[in-house]
């Protein structure tokens, strides 16, 4: 209020020179502050939305792999007892209940005979042995006389909408005897429920959904909404053309931040999104958290500056006293404009220090957030976005994973900080033997991380040993051998994704450790797994 009221305060149509210095200073820091809370939360929400994209992407490929495997063992139950059938014959209910109570996949079973007949069926409930059978989805799975999974369809004896699974039945000769079939009512308690239903998904408020291959909602927390075709959707018809990703969408006029996953077993699709709403309601706290952390330095600046421009204008008002009465000089004082410049001149060269240092304080906050402050290599943060970078610009590279053996021992035996010091020399081991260019980062505890840009696994594989044979030659303050073991993967002749480039070089690493220690190995993918992770991603 007292800057207000000397800002708006006027004597004899001029604005004194402590008033003018303090709305100046006040006019900057706004706007300094203001430019800091603009450019903070738009950085923070292109973080939040980056974030949430890919943690939802991640959620959604995780269960489509989970989705994919809960199917695989469906066919494999269903193929399991066709198999028993065709062996001992066994049709009975009893049978069939034992089936369906030991899985929990299916909410009904029944086996259809080489003539369009039920044999058996299980729960008993639901329909007569001897009935032909009516539905198309199970006329569809008795003609193609092969493994079946069909779109969602309403039975009209339950009146459930259910998805039906099945497997063909032949005996030892090769005829065809019929199928056996599984149905799961999406609108009850079923598999899909127990798994996706108590799935813990991240802290985002994120929420899913599964979207059959003609685009009908399959699972939905409100199961309402089971049913409805939504192939209008852009997510819900990338995932009819078999493609996974996340995008920014807006579905029913709320836009979204969504992750999505393709199920090559059944062709299905997996949908996580956030609510946009939820990200910038937590933008929201965030900017008044800073705000309220910004209001006791900005006060204390502020009775800092009047009493500053009170102490810095008064030999200046004394000065304009004195002028004031010489009368006819007034003119004449006016060249001494050079104070008013000179005064401006200082007050921009303080703002500007004030950003710089504000810059230069928030480089070394970002410096410091990039560096292992124990081994001065790059931490964690910097390892993943170096990853992620060479992986958009489809750069091709190798990882080595490298981890000291019985690290624990040593802590245990010579204290923390003799462990610490080992870390160390093990870091100076690794940045003498690798090329400028190289990256190589403490991931965390023992282990560290090295990028070697444009190398392929047989010269990662020869550095990886330097390096080892280095540690394990090279002497040290515990004065006994200390060795390390390496796991080695290449992008992308291996994988096309961080997290699972990572992860095989971790598994290659674990696999060097369990055949002895001391030693580097390559990481191996199975081709058929290959194609499988290439085609959800």
């Amino acid at each position: 209020m007292y800057i207000l009221r000397k800002i708006t305060e006027k004597k004899k149509n001029k604005i004194s020179l402590a008033t003018l210095l303090i709305g100046l200073v006040s006019i900057s820091v706004l706007l300094t502050l203001s430019i800091l809370l603009f450019v903070s939360y738009e950085y923070k929400k292109q973080s939040l939305y980056e974030t949430t994209l890919t943690l939802n992407l991640s959620t959604a490929s995780k269960m489509s792999q989970t989705m994919d495997s809960l199917f695989i063992s469906m066919r494999s139950s269903l193929k399991n007892a066709a198999a028993f059938y065709s062996v001992v014959n066994a049709a009975d209910a009893d049978y069939l209940d034992l089936i369906r109570k030991s899985s929990n996949y299916f909410n009904s079973i029944m086996i259809v005979d080489e003539s369009g007949v039920i044999r058996n069926i299980s729960p008993s409930s639901i329909g007569d042995p001897g009935e032909k059978i009516v539905t198309d989805a199970a006329i569809e799975a008795f003609k193609g006389k092969k493994p079946y999974i069909s779109k969602p369809f309403m039975s009209p004896s339950t009146k459930q909408l259910i998805v039906f699974i099945s497997e063909p039945l032949y005996d030892e000769k090769g005829i065809y005897r019929g199928f056996i079939g599984g149905s799961i009512y999406l609108q009850k308690d079923n598999v899909l429920n127990m798994i996706f239903g108590n799935y813990g998904l991240n802290e985002s408020g994120s929420s899913l959904y599964v979207v059959g291959s003609d685009g009908s909602l399959l699972y939905d927390p409100n199961i309402i909404q089971i049913g409805k075709n939504i192939s209008s959707y852009p997510i819900v018809q990338q995932l009819m053309q078999g493609k996974s990703g996340y995008t920014l969408t807006k579905t029913d006029g709320i836009s979204l931040l969504a992750g999505y996953s393709y199920v090559p077993e059944n062709k299905w699709g997996i949908v996580v999104y956030s609510e946009m709403s939820t990200i910038k309601a937590q933008l929201n706290i965030q900017i008044r958290q800073i705000l309220l952390y910004s209001l006791l330095p900005f006060i204390l600046l502020m009775l800092a500056t009047i009493w500053f421009a009170h102490r810095l204008a008064r030999p200046f008002v004394m000065l304009a006293n004195i002028v004031g009465n010489m009368g006819n000089k007034e003119q004449k004082l006016l060249t001494m404009d050079q104070h008013w410049n000179r005064e401006a001149d200082v007050l921009t060269k303080t703002v500007v220090l004030a950003l710089n240092g504000i810059q230069l304080k928030t480089d070394q906050l970002t410096q410091a957030a990039m560096t292992d402050a124990l081994t001065g290599l790059s931490n964690r943060r910097s390892l993943e976005k170096t990853m992620k970078q060479w992986i958009e610009e489809q750069k091709n590279y190798s990882i080595i994973v490298l981890d000291i053996d019985r690290f624990k021992l040593v802590n245990d035996t010579y204290g923390h900080q003799e462990g610490d010091r080992v870390l160390q020399h093990l870091s100076k081991i690794v940045m003498a033997t690798i090329r400028p260019g190289d990256l190589c980062s403490r991931y965390g505890g023992e282990e560290f991380v090295v990028l070697l840009p444009y190398t392929n696994v047989q010269d990662a594989y020869e550095v990886a040993e330097r390096i080892r044979e280095s540690m394990e030659n090279s002497e040290n303050h515990l004065k006994h051998r200390i060795t390390i073991s390496l796991g080695i993967a290449h992008f992308p002749s291996q994988s096309r994704n961080a997290d699972e480039l990572f992860v095989l070089a971790d598994q290659a690493l674990y696999k060097a450790k369990n055949t002895g220690r001391n030693r580097t190995m390559i990481a191996e993918v199975k081709n058929e797994y290959l194609y499988s992770f290439n085609r959800n991603n």
